[in-house]
């Protein structure tokens, strides 16, 4: 709560300071949605996560190569879209945008502190600074390219199937959709996605929509580092499970590039445009060699 106060004075800082011309009724309602949405967030995160371990001092916790760095590229994700929805509401509220990039762009890392200091709390993680770092880059991936060319070229996305491995650690994988969504790596795949007109500069007919995605996955994974683990007096062993990273190459489409001027159609593509849209691809996985997929 203490960081999330401090971002609130941050917005008042928008508020109050240089040229800008704050809406005052979309900047109250601004900090009233942001307040909820951040006590909402926080408490199903930690009744996801942390409810049922046990407490510690505060400490920190080297998991840098944990998850075949599926969790680092994750937190970089989320800093960014949150960082795109805080410079969209402080452009929406009348900031500058110069300070809507800034502050807003940089609203992930704020948010993302918090949960750091969830797991410098927990006995079974503590604070990561490779966390701290992997969010920092989604901000930075967000402001950087606000302040090059003020429009997102290259886009993070993220794409999920349910695999076969959750159901054998469904505690730390997830024992439902929502829950696997979030924790089991195994179905999750990163995205750079990069907008070729924009990149290339190509005009006339080219769809403006059309990307080329490069993604990142991992499978096989039963535990952070290893496949064998302790549950009570009981050694579970699925070391034979090879752990493997993937690398991915496929088309996308960014959505907000369609042109419409349907407002429902608008919001949906806005709203869901984080999600790599299905495509033939490439994968390259450790020990297995280069195949196609037919949909990824």
């Amino acid at each position: 709560m203490k960081y999330f106060l401090i971002i609130i004075c941050l917005f008042f800082y928008c508020k109050t300071k240089g040229q800008d011309t704050i809406n005052q009724k979309r900047f109250t309602t601004t900090i009233a949605v942001t307040s909820g949405l951040y006590i909402g967030t926080m408490t199903g995160l930690y009744q996801t996560w942390y409810k049922e371990i046990p407490s510690s001092n505060f400490h920190f916790f080297n998991d840098f190569n944990q998850w075949n760095y599926m969790d680092k590229i994750g937190h970089s994700m989320t800093s960014y879209y949150i960082g795109l929805a805080g410079y969209s509401t402080l452009k929406w509220c009348g900031v500058s945008e110069k300070k809507s990039v800034w502050f807003g762009g940089m609203f992930g890392t704020f948010f993302l502190t918090t949960v750091e200091i969830f797991d410098g709390f927990s006995s079974n993680w503590g604070f990561s600074g490779s966390d701290l770092a992997s969010n920092v880059i989604g901000s930075g991936i967000f402001v950087s390219q606000q302040l090059a060319w003020k429009e997102q070229r290259i886009v993070l996305k993220y794409s999920f199937y349910q695999s076969e491995y959750a159901q054998l650690r469904p505690n730390t994988l997830g024992s439902n959709l929502r829950e696997q969504l979030l924790k089991d790596y195994n179905g999750q795949t990163y995205w750079l996605s990069f907008n070729i007109s924009s990149l290339a500069k190509i005009e006339n007919s080219f769809p403006k929509w059309l990307n080329l995605a490069v993604g990142y996955g991992a499978e096989g994974l039963i535990g952070g580092t290893t496949n064998t683990y302790w549950s009570g007096n009981q050694l579970y062993d699925y070391s034979t499970i090879s752990r493997r990273k993937q690398l991915f190459l496929s088309l996308d489409a960014d959505l907000t590039k369609i042109k419409t001027k349907n407002r429902v159609l608008k919001t949906l593509f806005t709203t869901f445009g984080f999600i790599k849209v299905p495509f033939p691809s490439l994968v390259w996985e450790e020990s297995n060699g280069i195949k196609l997929l037919p949909i990824q």
